[in-house]
């Protein structure tokens, strides 16, 4: 078995089911303000991602450690190029972490009010510096000779920025799908509305991504090289259409549509870069690749075999609480929660 291979295989995976995953909470903080009137169809908001939303950050730390884990060289060189970037990620979800839990801890409305503001900034930032930073590896960093040639303000382009721009719209939409199905009342209606015009800037900025990308990266060379790929970007636009005309009858498959298509449209900018995981816009003799960033054999075996061991368990673990928490929060739940 080609492990080198494998481990590209899942890292990619990870990071997408990541984003599938916690992109409908990250979008709930975004636009459920928006949706929501009066604490109490706050708290409802929010208590709809309470069982989720710390478990779904479990597919970061998970990527985050097959990173360092199986291709060390390109996790250095990620956190180091991307250090300020990074930086700013994480503090948006400490600071989306400590909001929350402490919402519910305060009785006074201003504290509350600057507690909901930084909810928003924490869900927002990632999920914008996320999109910029897997722009610009889909486009290709100023690597050369000497390292990274660039700095915080160069990873600013048009092409980092669209991607940026995506991630924080395709998350909203997707969050307004989920709190369309998960809370019952007003909100729910508010969302669903809410969807449909997001769905319409996100369809756009879906279209313009692909386009893009045609003329500013080189992501399209495997593609054009096995012609059964385009399946993957095909299912990314053919679950992004369903979500919309899902959404009225069946707000679940509607969700569950719109995390395909997220996961899709990373995925496909994943199997783009390959063999590279931090390709070079310089020379791509300056590439960062799965065969000169990766751990020897042995541990690449050794975690093939952890991961075969723990990963069904994560998996089985994540089922059973949305399988458990599937049906739309109830006021009487809310009531009896006291989270929030």
């Amino acid at each position: 078995m080609d492990y080198v291979k494998l481990w590209f295989g899942l890292w990619g995976v990870l990071w997408a089911v990541y984003f599938a995953l916690d992109g409908f909470d990250l979008g709930v903080g975004m636009i459920g303000g928006f949706v929501s009137r009066g604490d109490e169809e706050k708290r409802s908001v929010l208590s709809s991602i309470g069982p989720f939303w710390d478990g779904n950050e479990v597919w970061l730390v998970t990527a985050g450690g097959v990173t360092f884990a199986a291709f060390p060289g390109a996790y250095a060189s990620m956190f180091s190029w991307f250090y300020s970037a990074m930086f700013l990620a994480l503090f948006g979800l400490i600071l989306r972490g400590v909001t929350l839990e402490f919402r519910g801890k305060v009785s006074g409305p201003v504290l509350r009010k600057i507690l909901d503001a930084g909810f928003v900034a924490g869900s927002f930032v990632p999920a914008l510096i996320f999109g910029v930073a897997f722009g610009n590896i889909f486009r290709g960093l100023p690597v050369g000779a000497l390292g990274y040639e660039g700095n915080f303000l160069s990873l600013l382009n048009p092409y980092g920025l669209l991607t940026g721009v995506l991630f924080v719209v395709f998350f909203a939409t997707h969050g307004a799908l989920w709190i369309s199905f998960k809370v019952s009342g007003p909100p729910s209606a508010r969302a669903f509305a809410l969807a449909k015009k997001l769905w319409v800037a996100t369809g756009v900025l879906v279209a313009a991504f692909f386009i893009v990308t045609a003329f500013d990266t080189g992501l399209y060379t495997n593609y054009i090289g096995c012609k059964y790929l385009f399946a993957v970007p095909l299912i990314c636009a053919a679950s992004f259409a369903a979500a919309r005309f899902l959404a009225a009858k069946r707000p679940d498959m509607a969700f569950f549509s719109s995390m395909v298509s997220i996961a899709s449209l990373v995925c496909t900018g994943f199997i783009g870069i390959y063999p590279n995981l931090l390709p070079s816009r310089v020379d791509p003799a300056y590439s960062l690749t799965i065969y000169n960033a990766a751990s020897g054999p042995y541990t690449l075996r050794i975690m093939a075999l952890v991961t075969a061991i723990f990963l069904p368990m994560v998996i089985a673990y994540q089922f059973w609480v949305y399988r458990l928490f599937r049906l739309p929060l109830t006021a009487e739940e809310l009531k009896k929660s006291g989270l929030y």
